[in-house]
């Protein structure tokens, strides 16, 4: 699978020969565009059609027809469950393009569903509340990491100054630490 870019600079994912995907992945329950530059449009068919189905059986088999462009034939397909998205096209005249006899199939991915999981308490308010104390003190440990990591080479070599202010006068004195 090697990615290109079209005139309009959208990525298109080729997964064989003549037959694009806008997407890298097809995924099961999403929408896809399949553009088509094959024979069909090669030899200026006027109409092509896709005839697609899904799985090993060729479920919910449908019949759409495509949008020629200079780009090639074009459409929007909502990609079903199953195991494979199957498919091969036919022009006005029922000349089909089947990949020899074999249709053009690939495998469908299935949707990633992330589960978060929950202890067996309800959120509530205290809950909130014990997240923003635990935020606040990450937030003064990275504060304190800051400070060791920037002032302890400077104590350590003695050259850290410290401005002193006396409440009584407005003079401020400046000491070295050794």
């Amino acid at each position: 699978m090697l990615p290109t870019k079209d005139k309009r600079g959208d990525i298109k994912m080729e997964l064989t020969k003549n037959i694009f995907f806008n997407t890298d992945k097809l995924v099961e329950n999403t929408t896809v565009k399949i553009s088509y530059v094959g024979t069909l449009f090669q030899n200026n068919s006027k109409e092509v059609t896709i005839h697609y189905g899904f799985g090993p059986n060729w479920d919910n088999v449908s019949d759409i027809t495509m949008e020629k462009t200079e780009l090639g034939f074009q459409a929007e397909i909502n990609l079903l469950e199953g195991d494979t998205f199957n498919f091969c096209f036919h022009n006005e005249n029922q000349i089909w393009d089947n990949n020899n006899g074999q249709n053009f199939s690939f495998k469908l991915e299935k949707v990633q569903n992330e589960l978060i999981v929950l202890d067996d308490e309800p959120v509530s308010l205290g809950t909130a509340r014990k997240l923003r104390r635990s935020y606040l003190w990450s937030k003064k440990v990275r504060l304190a990491v800051y400070k060791i990591i920037t002032y302890l080479p400077k104590l350590i070599s003695g050259n850290y100054k410290r401005k002193l202010t006396t409440d009584t006068s407005t003079t401020t004195t400046t000491e070295t630490n050794n």
